[in-house]
């Protein structure tokens, strides 16, 4: 994903300042703990990024704006973003988190896994192919070309075969360049449609495969790629995702249009948003072909 241009941010006078805040309940945990020391791991025009000092999960917290794309771990607040540099130090705890001169205290919460209700199979059949149709119609391509890791894990994920997906989800972790590389992307939009559309279509094996694919992921995360995607990824393997992602499970389930929500997907990041879609279309295909496997074998 692409974040932006590194930069100092300097929008606030020097003094000792109070901000609130929105947060995801994925960061309630972080939040709701005794007082951390943390570090600015990166800083662009729209957000701040801080990595906890623990073995914590998430351990980055995104503090941003209400302009910029709202991630499952961040924290989004009214008021300007503080000055701050990349190394600076941080905390985070006691209901609230300290940048510079600056207290975020965190006045209510918002669910990055939102439940989408029942979903029957016969409208995941209707939509899939005109989700892939949108898709192929975008200039936006995903980040990786077509065939090897990907195509494994969509094979794997369709078969219900745990060790052609675990095999795909350890060689895509990482790969790619950025702060959030193109398989994490994908490999995080696979995990959240398993895990949200497979619960929702009650196609017990996807939510089987996901849970298998999200130990993987927390196994192997931190140490195959950056701060910011490991914790992206641990948010996805508990079915959390960010904004314009659940905008496409909800257009999925019937909520809403899906196709302005599959646009504005589609542009976000660099090939972040092509990389997301492509992982949701993969992870859907996944609970279609899997149900459609348990209705053969009965």
């Amino acid at each position: 994903m692409t974040l932006g241009t590194r930069t100092r941010i300097q929008h606030r006078a020097p003094g000792d300042a109070k901000a609130f805040g929105a947060a995801s309940t994925a960061l309630r945990p972080a939040l709701e703990s005794p007082r951390r020391p943390a570090r600015v791991l990166a800083v662009f025009p729209l957000g701040v990024y801080l990595e906890i000092r623990t073995d914590v999960e998430p351990s980055v917290v995104a503090v941003v704006t209400g302009e910029a794309t709202r991630l499952p771990n961040a924290v989004v607040l009214s008021d300007p973003l503080p000055a701050t540099a990349a190394g600076d130090e941080a905390a985070v705890g006691d209901g609230c988190i300290e940048i510079g001169r600056l207290t975020v205290r965190v006045r209510r919460w918002w669910d990055p896994a939102p439940s989408l209700g029942p979903i029957e199979l016969p409208r995941l059949e209707r939509v899939l192919p005109r989700l892939g149709e949108i898709c192929q119609a975008s200039p936006r391509r995903p980040g990786l070309a077509d065939g090897g890791a990907g195509a494994l894990l969509a094979e794997g994920c369709a078969r219900g075969s745990l060790t052609a997906a675990i095999t795909a989800t350890e060689q895509l972790m990482g790969l790619g360049p950025g702060l959030t590389p193109s398989g994490d992307d994908m490999l995080a939009g696979v995990l959240v449609a398993l895990r949200q559309v497979g619960r929702a279509a009650g196609v017990g094996r996807a939510v089987w495969l996901a849970d298998w694919l999200a130990a993987t992921v927390a196994f192997d995360a931190r140490t195959r790629t950056t701060p910011i995607s490991a914790t992206l990824l641990h948010c996805a393997a508990q079915g959390q995702a960010c904004a314009d992602a659940l905008a496409v499970l909800r257009g999925i389930a019937g909520h809403q249009p899906l196709e302005p929500a599959v646009h504005r997907l589609l542009r976000l990041g660099h090939t972040s948003g092509a990389d997301l879609a492509w992982g949701l279309r993969t992870g859907v295909s996944a609970v279609v072909e899997l149900a459609g496997s348990l209705r053969t074998a009965r």
